[in-house]
């Protein structure tokens, strides 16, 4: 059965939504204020997002930014709201679907599906993929959690946001509050040894955390 997030403050739509979507086992967890919303999601497995715009506290573009700066997950927005401005906008923050109210609810379940087959395809077509959540201070491999220390945690993270640039030890112990000032080099590379043995498949060959002699480190994925 998956799991559906819904941010929506129409409880009438939310009834319906939770017994029609139930017949093709999908369970809805609603929630009216998007700030209760945020933090089950950072806290909770969920499949896929289902969105509304116009909501109380925040508004949904701005809580659209935020989920996708949490998750790659997908994220359908469906809204009355017809401006094109909101469309636009909705899908550079990260939404994967529009759908304007009213719509079919048939219609809605083959939106559903279809982004849930596109978002698992491309889990197995990636080797590795590492999605940071720095609300609850987790990575994720592979769609599983890291098991990492404090120190492990912020290096990996700030190596993530880094990815594809070189970044020097100094670096690293200058943006890295588990490491003190004091720490040496050797320190640093103890940390990155240990990461190695947690994500990489041939700590000694990594394909994801690289050496840059002389310099410091890159992370590729």
């Amino acid at each position: 059965m998956h799991k559906i997030l819904l941010i929506e403050d129409d409880t009438d739509i939310t009834y319906l939504l939770k017994r029609f979507l139930a017949q093709y086992q999908m369970e809805v967890i609603a929630y009216e204020r998007p700030t209760k919303a945020l933090d089950s999601f950072a806290i909770e497995a969920y499949d896929l997002v289902l969105l509304d715009l116009t909501l109380p506290e925040i508004d949904g573009i701005e809580v659209c930014r935020r989920l996708r700066d949490l998750s790659d997950i997908p994220i359908i927005i469906s809204s009355a709201r017809h401006d094109l401005s909101d469309k636009i906008l909705a899908l550079e923050y990260g939404a994967d679907d529009y759908l304007p109210k009213p719509y079919e609810p048939r219609e809605l379940v083959a939106r559903i599906q279809s982004n849930l087959r596109r978002y698992s395809g491309t889990l197995r077509r990636s080797d590795a993929r590492f999605v940071l959540h720095e609300q609850r201070m987790q990575i994720d491999k592979d769609a599983k959690p890291l098991t990492l220390t404090q120190a492990e945690y912020e290096i990996l993270a700030l190596l993530i946001k880094q990815k594809g640039k070189v970044i020097s030890r100094d670096f690293i112990a200058n943006n890295v509050d588990a490491i003190s000032w004091e720490s040496s080099e050797r320190s640093i590379d103890v940390i990155i040894s240990r990461l190695r043995h947690k994500i990489e498949e041939d700590p000694k060959q990594p394909r994801f955390i690289r050496s840059i002699r002389s310099v410091g480190y890159r992370f590729d994925e």
